[in-house]
């Protein structure tokens, strides 16, 4: 068995929707194999299986470790894309291809991109509701391709405006679309201790403390005239869960009394808890916990929350998504594996964000499912992705 990955009558336009992989570990739900071969037809996996000695394949994996493409329920790194600094903006398209290669070298093949259907949360972050429809449409515009595009609706519950744009959104997106409601107001949420973000506005936009400080309060003041629109939003979200319409998670929450709110009003998710509290009573309500991957690859929270390593090894996590970092998901899984093991560790990023999102074909190896498959090697103390497969298309 050789330690090269080797491809055999291989077209470069797309990966065929035929093909046997012979020659990897699996890494299945309960347990890694030695030496398998995994049977591929009209792009989806039909058989995980010994490899017998001498049989042939058409993809020679070498002994690399095969995975489920990754699934990322929440990433913003496209806004990061199209604008690398704050006053070079390029075009949409040009960015959604150019951070598809990086999705593809971190063994991404399914993301819901963040559009925020919200204003900037600070002067330093270019986040309209023009900018969100914008985003949709790019996406939309992009089609089938070696990753699968989608969008993660995100609201900002005290913004009317947002609220109008986003049911346009929704008029035209599938059924069970996936709406995170969100509530950036400093005090509460991801920001509770607004020093946290005080300290944010100094470091990322170069506001003195003093200005940092009373943009803060500024902030606050002018969000608080606008409880009657929260209030509004989160009924007519609501309505939309229950009716199964949507697919709704929860942003931040930070308390038992926040995950019970959500549940009442149909809230299927809880995304990025900041306390245990939370994490827990999410758990004991039976709901899929996200949490951030670089929060586990740094070992704590940038705004002072709880370290998302501490929730997934006391069992309260199911998810991990990138927020940012595309490279971190796996980045992150192999920081675990010695708490996890293998086979639960790659669940983070597979099996449990594809029960996040809805999505019951993919997120596993499996007969039956997508062959969206990604090839893995150890380099040093971090993975490195050797190869991606994408399977049936999107």
């Amino acid at each position: 068995m050789s330690s090269a990955i080797e491809f055999k009558s291989w077209s470069l336009a797309a990966t065929p929707q035929d093909y046997v992989l012979g020659h990897v570990r699996a890494v299945l739900p309960d347990r890694v194999t030695d030496d398998s071969r995994i049977v591929v037809r009209d792009g989806r996996i039909e058989a995980v299986e010994d490899h017998p000695a001498g049989a042939p394949c058409d993809v020679d994996g070498g002994g690399s470790l095969c995975i489920p493409g990754l699934i990322d329920v929440h990433s913003d790194a496209l806004e990061r894309e199209r604008m690398p600094r704050p006053s070079a903006v390029l075009p949409w398209d040009f960015a959604l291809l150019s951070l598809e290669g990086k999705l593809r070298a971190a063994a991404v093949t399914t993301v819901f991109h963040g559009a925020a259907f919200q204003h900037k949360t600070s002067r330093g972050t270019e986040r309209t509701v023009g900018g969100a429809a914008e985003l949709c449409e790019t996406v939309r515009a992009r089609g089938a391709g070696p990753v699968d595009h989608r969008v993660l609706y995100r609201l900002d519950v005290r913004s009317a405006e947002g609220a109008k744009a986003l049911a346009a959104e929704l008029a035209v997106a599938d059924r069970g679309a996936l709406v995170s409601h969100e509530d950036h107001t400093p005090g509460i949420g991801q920001y509770v201790d607004r020093r946290q973000l005080e300290r944010y506005l100094v470091g990322a936009d170069g506001l003195t403390p003093e200005e940092a400080e009373q943009h803060v309060t500024d902030m606050i003041a002018e969000r608080g005239e606008l409880l009657d629109v929260r209030e509004d939003n989160l009924a007519w979200l609501g309505e939309l869960a229950r009716a199964g319409e949507i697919r709704l998670l929860g942003h931040d929450p930070e308390s038992a009394e926040e995950i019970g709110a959500l549940c009442t009003r149909g809230g299927a998710v809880a995304e990025f808890p900041t306390t245990t509290a939370a994490a827990v009573a999410a758990r004991e309500h039976g709901l899929p916990v996200v949490a951030g991957a670089p929060n586990v690859l740094r070992g704590h929270s940038h705004a002072g929350n709880v370290s998302a390593r501490e929730l997934v090894c006391r069992g309260l996590v199911t998810a991990l998504a990138s927020d940012y970092l595309p490279s971190g998901l796996l980045g992150a899984v192999f920081r675990l594996v010695d708490d996890l093991g293998l086979p639960a560790a790659i669940a983070l990023v597979t099996a449990g964000p594809a029960e996040v999102a809805g999505l019951d074909d993919r997120g596993r190896l499996e007969p039956g499912l997508r062959a969206d498959l990604a090839l893995v090697g150890p380099s040093g103390r971090w993975p490195q992705v050797r190869a991606v497969l994408p399977g049936a298309a999107a």
